[in-house]
């Protein structure tokens, strides 16, 4: 199959790697950037705080390498970007009403986690030299064998009653991918912020966050400028930075 991405977007196609954001760190640039990495196996693919994501050979995964140039908060608020184009690329399959946002960085279709996103970064100082977003995505069934998951896993084809191919979706993240980073950089971290908080789960509702050292509970207001979860508790606001969150 031939894939049509954006103007200036490069990619690969690999059969089998340990983690695309393995290939990512190895990446020598010779292709230029952004560049995509797609793989149609990977054998030790990881989520956030190294939990390992399981997929199967109708997964989706991939990452995005970037250069930039920017803050390590710009840097972190592109998590947001790819969530924001990650939920419309789905939304070509499903009815939008059964994707939801849940923060900081999963899609999830009728209440179970059909997607998520990985950052990796590095840089000197106060500069991101290199962003590598990371992003799976359960395009056949659910994977099995899935143990201590907050969200249990749905499958896009469980749902849909078809398969869709890795490579029409990168053709389909990557347009969308393109389309999120331009309103970014043209309008700021506001605009992603409104569009990723109108299809935020839970929203208004009392909600855990738990940050691996304390436990909040509290209804979810939303995020702030910086991306980060924002919970009205019985002692008051409170402003997380990082946390798993459960409802």
């Amino acid at each position: 199959m031939q894939i049509k991405l954006p103007i200036g977007v490069s990619f690969t196609v690999v059969e089998r790697t340990s983690s695309t954001m393995d290939l990512a760190r190895c990446y020598d640039g010779s292709a230029g950037f952004p560049h995509w990495i797609l793989a149609k196996v990977q054998d030790q693919a990881r989520g956030r705080r190294g939990r390992l994501w399981i997929g199967n050979k109708e997964s989706f995964a991939a990452t995005l390498i970037m250069k930039p140039k920017c803050t390590p908060l710009i840097a972190s608020q592109y998590s947001f970007v790819a969530a924001c184009a990650l939920f419309r690329s789905l939304g070509k399959y499903v009815d939008v009403t059964q994707l939801a946002q849940k923060w900081p960085n999963d899609v999830l279709l009728n209440g179970g986690k059909v997607a998520g996103i990985l950052l990796e970064s590095s840089g000197t100082g106060h500069s991101v030299d290199r962003l590598s977003i990371g992003v799976g995505v359960n395009l056949g069934s659910a994977p099995k064998n899935v143990k201590k998951a907050n969200f249990v896993p749905v499958g896009l084809s469980d749902v849909i009653g078809k398969s869709i191919r890795p490579e029409e979706f990168l053709e389909n993240l990557a347009y969308n991918f393109n389309l999120s980073e331009q309103n970014f950089k043209k309008y700021g971290f506001v605009k992603i912020c409104e569009e990723w908080t109108g299809q935020a789960c839970r929203l208004g509702e009392v909600i855990t966050a738990h940050t691996g050292k304390e436990e909040y509970q509290g209804q979810f207001e939303g995020i702030d400028a910086n991306g980060n979860l924002v919970l009205l508790t019985s002692s008051g606001k409170r402003v997380i930075p990082s946390a798993d969150v459960c409802f």
